[in-house]
């Protein structure tokens, strides 16, 4: 990641901050320079950095004492936080698994942005980055509730990113294929790895992502230097999409 060469440190929101994609944002955006404001129900595990500040909140609870910590308002804000289900169909989804999966992959983005969004618009700048996926855009990359609220995200950062275009504002998606991850640790530990296998056997590339590769990508487009990219999903997904 180039160095950030700023006279003034960025604030950058990172949600989702205690492990996997969220964790590794983190600490690339902590490499160029910038001050990272983390928010997580868990605590990074043996991870601390000056100009990391971290905040444990369940996102799907009330915000309001979150909000009164943080600043009032971020360069960067990185929507990370979310959770998978277990692929199931609808018949075998309730609706508290429907609850769960929207209180926590979509609400929060929602709601975190409704907050910072006027404050972003009167300075005339800012980077809002949401973490879509594959599921985003093809079935079969999570279950019923998972799928639905990962179409629903993609179509609020499209309609988000319409709305505010003339601001000066910029806003993307990431859409990441298999990344090793703390939630998708089952997958290469459950009958000897067979579905950590067989995923990467069925990704082109044959392989699984890092983190890092996904965070590589967020600091590309919180960059500045993506200045006509606009609205836009990115995959990054071995290929899987191609099918």
């Amino acid at each position: 990641m180039t160095q950030n060469r700023q006279d003034t440190p960025r604030k950058i929101l990172v949600t989702g901050c205690a492990s996997g994609i969220g964790l590794a944002q983190a600490k690339c955006f902590l490499e160029s320079g910038d001050q990272v404001y983390g928010v997580d129900k868990q605590t990074p595990q043996a991870f601390s950095h000056p100009n990391f500040f971290f905040f444990k909140a369940d996102l799907t609870g009330d915000l309001t004492d979150l909000l009164a910590q943080l600043p009032q308002t971020f360069d960067v804000i990185c929507h990370t936080a979310g959770i998978l289900d277990d692929y199931k169909p609808l018949l075998e989804t309730s609706d508290e698994d429907f609850r769960q999966l929207w209180a926590t992959n979509l609400t929060p983005v929602i709601k975190l942005t409704r907050h910072f969004l006027p404050q972003m618009i009167t300075q005339k700048s800012g980077i809002i980055i949401t973490m879509c996926s594959i599921a985003s855009f093809v079935a079969g990359g999570g279950g019923a509730a998972y799928t639905t609220s990962k179409h629903a995200l993609a179509g609020f950062t499209k309609q988000l990113a319409l709305d505010y275009a003339r601001t000066g504002l910029q806003i993307f998606g990431i859409a990441p294929g298999a990344v090793q991850t703390g939630m998708t640790r089952q997958d290469f530990e459950v009958d000897n790895g067979q579905m950590a296998d067989w995923v990467a056997s069925e990704t082109p590339i044959g392989r699984w992502a890092q983190p890092s590769e996904v965070a590589d990508l967020t600091a590309f487009l919180a960059s500045g230097k993506a200045s006509y990219m606009h609205g836009e999903i990115v995959k990054i997904d071995g290929g899987w999409t191609l099918k």
